[in-house]
C-alpha cells in the first residue's frame, strides 16, 4: 500500500496488486469481524460448564487430543481469520493470568459481539457502543466486588480451596474423582506456598503421567519423581536417608579435544592404558565416597565398564538425568549442581529420607522415588490413566485446579458460580443504563443482555430450557435480593450456589469481563480490512 498526491495535493492510496486484493469497509468490514468472533464463541459454547461437551481434534501429524479446556481447543484449531486469532489470543490471556475460564472469556466475548451487532444495525455508531461497553464493564467490574465474599483458610482448614478447586473440575472429563484431585492440586499447592507473602511458584510442582492404573490411582509425591532407574539392576533399589551428589560432569575418563590417534602395538601397552583409566576411574568413585554420598544422579552417561565398578564399589548411581529434573531434584534436596569432581563436598550434597525404584505394570517399568527430602518445596503429581489421552486431559485439568488453588492463596475472595455471578451482573448494569442520558445507555443494555449468554449456555448445556431456566432465575434473584442463585446444572434441586458449593475465584471473573470487554472494543474499532489475494 502507497500514498501518493495529486495535483491538487489531495492524498489518495495505491494498493499493489489491486485486483487480487479483497478489501471490506465500513459496516461491512464490522459485520464480517463480527461473525468471525461469533463463529469460534459458538464452537466453545458447547464445551461450558458441567455438562459440557468435550472437542476432538486431530493435529496434521495424526496426534489426537480430546479436551474441554478452552484455550486447548483454540490452540490446536487451525484458525485462518485474524479476528478469530484474535479470540484465540484472548483466551490465552485468560489461561496465562489465571488459568481457568478459558470457555467462559471467549463465550462471554462472542455474546457482546452478537448484541453490538444488532446496535450496529440500529445505526449505532461503533464506537460509541465501545464506550458503552466499557462503562458497561466497569459498573460490573465494582459489582462483583460487592457481592464477593473472603474465604479465611489455614493449614489446616483447607476445605475453602477444595471446594473452590472442585468446581473447576467438575466442568471437565475427570468430575467423577473430582474430590480426591482438589484435595492432591491444594496439598501440593499448600506444600510450595509461601503464604506470608501470598505467592505460590508453580514450577515447583511437576505433573508427571504414566499410561495403566485407574484415575483413582493418582497420588502426591512430596519429593520428585524421575523416569529413570538405577544405572546397574544389582544396585540397592531403596536407599534410606540418602546423601545426592548431583553432578553435571560425564563419568568417564577424559577425552582430548583435539582430534588424536593413540598407537598400541603391544599388549602391555593397552593393559597401561586400561589401568590408567580404571585408576582414573576409581579416583572419583573415590571422591564420591569421601564426602559421604550414597547416591550419584549423573546428567551424562557412564559406559558399561564404569557402571560395573560403581556396582562393585557399592555407589548406587543414576544417569542420563534432564537438566530441568537436575534443577528440581536440587531444589527439594537442598543439594547443589556440581560440574567439577574436584568442587565437590560433604555441603554439597542433597539430603532425602528416601529413595526408591517402582515398577509399573507387566512391562516392569521403572521410576525413581526421592522423598522425604530436606526442602519439600518441590511435590509431584503423579497421575495414572487409561490412557494418553484421558492422562493429557488430566494434566490440563489439575493444571486448571492449581491455578485457581493460587488465585485464592493470592486474593482470598470469591463469588458464587453457576452463572450467578453474571446474572446479578446483568441486574445491576441494567439498573445503572438509566443513569446514562446518552447513546450509551443501549450498549450499556446490551451488555447485560450478555452477560446472560453465560448462564444461558450452561442451561442449554445442560439440557434445561434456557429462557425458561435464566428468567426463573434472574427473578428469583431480584424477588429474594439474593446474588447467589444460579443455574442448577446438576439437577441438586436448589439454585442457591451456596448449598451446592459451587465457587469461583473473584479474580478470575473480573479478569474474564475486562479480557472480553477490551477484545470487543477493539474488533468494534476495525472498519477497513484488506486481505490478500486467495490463491
Amino acid at each position: 500500500m502507497a500514498l501518493a498526491f495529486d495535483e491538487y495535493g489531495r492524498p489518495f492510496i495505491i494498493l499493489k496488486e489491486q485486483e487480487s486484493k479483497t478489501r471490506l469497509r465500513g459496516i461491512e468490514a464490522q459485520k464480517a469481524n463480527i461473525s468471525a468472533g461469533k463463529a469460534v464463541a459458538r464452537i466453545l459454547r458447547t464445551s461450558l460448564g458441567p455438562k459440557g461437551m468435550d472437542k476432538m481434534l486431530q493435529s496434521p501429524d495424526g496426534d489426537v487430543t480430546i479436551t474441554n479446556d478452552g484455550a486447548t481447543i483454540l490452540e490446536q484449531m487451525d484458525v485462518d481469520n485474524q479476528i478469530a486469532k484474535l479470540m484465540v489470543e484472548l483466551s490465552r490471556s485468560q489461561d496465562y493470568e489465571i488459568g481457568d475460564g478459558t470457555t467462559g472469556v471467549v463465550v462471554m466475548a462472542g455474546a457482546l459481539l452478537e448484541q453490538a451487532e444488532r446496535l450496529l444495525e440500529r445505526g449505532i455508531h461503533p464506537i460509541r457502543i465501545a464506550e458503552g461497553y466499557e462503562v458497561a464493564s466497569r459498573i460490573a467490574f465494582e459489582h462483583l466486588e460487592r457481592i464477593a465474599q473472603k474465604f479465611d483458610f489455614g493449614p489446616t482448614n483447607i476445605e475453602p480451596l477444595v471446594q473452590t478447586c472442585m468446581t473447576t473440575l467438575s466442568s471437565k472429563i475427570v468430575n467423577r474423582c473430582k474430590r480426591s484431585l482438589a484435595e492432591i492440586s491444594v496439598k501440593a499447592v499448600l506444600s510450595v506456598a509461601d503464604l506470608e507473602r501470598k505467592d505460590v511458584n508453580l514450577d515447583l510442582i511437576k505433573v508427571e503421567g504414566k499410561v495403566g492404573g485407574k484415575l483413582e490411582d493418582t497420588e502426591l509425591i512430596y519429593g520428585i519423581t524421575v523416569d529413570k532407574d538405577m544405572s546397574h539392576p544389582q544396585m540397592p533399589k531403596q536407599i534410606e536417608d540418602a546423601k545426592i551428589a548431583i553432578l553435571t560432569c560425564p563419568f568417564e575418563p577424559p577425552k582430548p579435544k583435539t582430534k588424536h590417534k593413540v598407537d598400541i602395538d603391544t599388549v602391555e601397552k593397552f593393559q597401561t592404558l586400561r589401568l590408567q583409566e580404571q585408576k582414573y576411574f576409581d579416583d572419583m568413585v573415590q571422591k564420591c565416597k569421601d564426602v559421604g554420598a550414597t547416591l550419584v544422579i549423573c546428567q551424562w552417561g557412564f559406559d558399561d565398564e564404569a557402571n560395573h565398578l560403581l556396582m562393585h564399589r557399592n555407589l548406587p548411581a543414576v544417569r542420563w538425568v534432564g537438566g530441568v529434573e537436575l534443577e528440581l531434584i536440587a531444589i527439594a534436596t537442598g543439594g547443589r549442581i556440581v560440574p567439577r569432581f574436584q568442587e565437590l563436598t560433604p555441603e554439597k550434597l542433597g539430603k532425602a529420607g528416601l529413595v526408591r525404584e517402582r515398577s509399573f505394570g507387566t512391562t516392569k517399568d521403572k521410576m525413581l522415588y526421592i522423598e522425604h527430602c530436606a526442602n519439600s518445596r518441590a511435590v509431584t503429581i503423579f497421575i495414572r490413566g487409561g490412557n494418553k489421552m484421558m492422562i493429557e486431559e488430566t494434566k490440563r485439568s489439575i493444571h486448571d485446579a492449581l491455578c485457581v488453588a493460587r488465585n485464592l492463596i493470592r486474593n482470598n475472595s470469591i463469588v458464587y458460580g453457576g452463572g450467578s455471578a453474571e446474572i446479578s451482573c446483568s441486574i445491576a448494569v441494567e439498573a445503572a443504563a438509566d443513569k446514562y442520558p446518552g447513546v450509551e445507555q443501549y450498549a450499556i443494555r446490551a451488555f447485560a443482555d450478555a452477560l446472560d449468554a453465560v448462564p444461558m449456555a450452561l442451561a442449554e448445556n445442560s439440557g434445561l430450557q434456557p429462557i425458561e431456566t435464566l428468567s426463573a432465575v434472574k427473578s428469583q434473584q431480584i424477588k429474594e435480593n439474593n446474588p447467589h442463585c444460579g443455574i442448577d446444572c446438576n439437577d441438586v434441586g436448589t439454585n442457591d450456589m451456596r448449598e451446592q458449593n459451587v465457587f469461583e475465584t473473584l479474580i478470575g471473573k473480573q479478569q474474564q469481563i475486562l479480557l472480553a470487554t477490551q477484545v470487543v472494543k477493539m474488533i468494534l474499532k476495525i472498519d477497513d480490512v484488506i486481505s490478500p489475494s486467495e490463491y
